[in-house]
């Protein structure tokens, strides 16, 4: 099943369960670079990014309380970012709309052009293929557990799943075939 380091986490996550802070701010920072990069793929900027990851951890800590099976720490805080990403982004585009702006999203710190192309493709895919491919492939998630985190059966999961690389595919072939 799970073994000893897996144990001694869950021990970790029932003393934050418990109201310990410290114990909550250890299970934060071995999640940090995860939390960071998921959040990272969904905004597509470092700034927007640290805030995501500055309000899913303050949500998280709000609610830990809540959480039902200290095994699943890590699938209950990622569902809860994705929520905070998806609130991010309603409210950064209500912010551009009352502006009458639209804002590109920087793209610093990505080394390839390739990698930017793919950032890109994904982030113009619909937010619900978006959020599977960025849990399968970039968060190696199985597919239950992103059925889980998303609230949805693992069949819908899957075709998902297959939908978006099938528009991964176009948009990028279509990509280089216009430049």
């Amino acid at each position: 099943m799970r073994d000893a380091p897996a144990s001694a986490e869950q021990k970790t996550v029932k003393r934050a369960m418990r109201g310990n802070v410290e114990a909550y701010g250890v299970l934060i920072r071995e999640q940090k670079e995860y939390l960071y990069r998921t959040a990272y793929l969904y905004s597509g900027n470092e700034e927007d990014a640290l805030e995501i990851v500055q309000e899913t951890v303050l949500r998280a800590f709000r609610s830990i309380r809540n959480l039902k099976d200290p095994a699943v720490f890590r699938t209950w805080i990622t569902r809860i970012l994705i929520n905070v990403s998806k609130d991010y982004y309603k409210r950064e585009q209500r912010y551009e709309a009352a502006a009458g702006l639209r804002i590109p999203q920087e793209k610093e710190g990505i080394s390839s052009e390739e990698r930017m192309d793919l950032y890109s493709a994904i982030g113009s895919l619909p937010e619900k293929y978006r959020t599977v491919v960025i849990l399968r492939y970039f968060d190696e998630l199985k597919l239950e557990e992103i059925a889980y985190i998303t609230g949805i059966p693992r069949g819908t999961v899957s075709v998902w799943l297959t939908r978006a690389r099938q528009e991964l595919r176009r948009i990028l072939k279509e990509g280089y075939l216009n430049e």
